[in-house]
């Protein structure tokens, strides 16, 4: 992957599925009330931020191994991101349908970035 020139993490599949995710949770927390601003709004757009930024901030560390690391740590946000969700179901900020769309957009990053993974892993092995 990275020996094409003028290729970066913006190129990669995973961010920019990741990016779609975290440009729906910036629209749909905009109707949560305004006393969750500081709370679960604040936590969402957080979440959806880590996963493109730590996609990102991988891919420009040298090593495999770093990289993944950091891909494990955005997987880690995209579970705390399903769980911030299931708070807005819960609170009645989001409807059902809107739930199971959102998580199936995290599940989808999610698969596409566990391919990320084993794609470097394999990478890594060949070193």
């Amino acid at each position: 992957m990275r020996n094409k020139p003028n290729f970066t993490f913006e190129d990669l599949d995973v961010w920019k599925e990741a990016r779609e995710l975290r440009t729906e949770i910036a629209n749909i927390v905009k109707k949560f009330p305004g006393e969750e601003k500081y709370r679960l709004v604040d936590q969402m757009i957080r979440a959806s931020r880590s996963i493109t930024a730590n996609i990102a901030e991988g891919y420009g560390r040298f090593h495999y191994r770093e990289n993944i690391q950091f891909c494990r740590l955005a997987r880690g946000s995209i579970f705390e991101l399903i769980d911030h969700l299931t708070v807005a179901l819960d609170e009645n900020y989001i409807d059902n349908e809107s739930f199971k769309l959102l998580k199936g957009s995290c599940y989808n990053v999610l698969k596409k970035l566990n391919s990320y993974i084993k794609y470097l892993k394999r990478q890594s092995n060949q070193q």
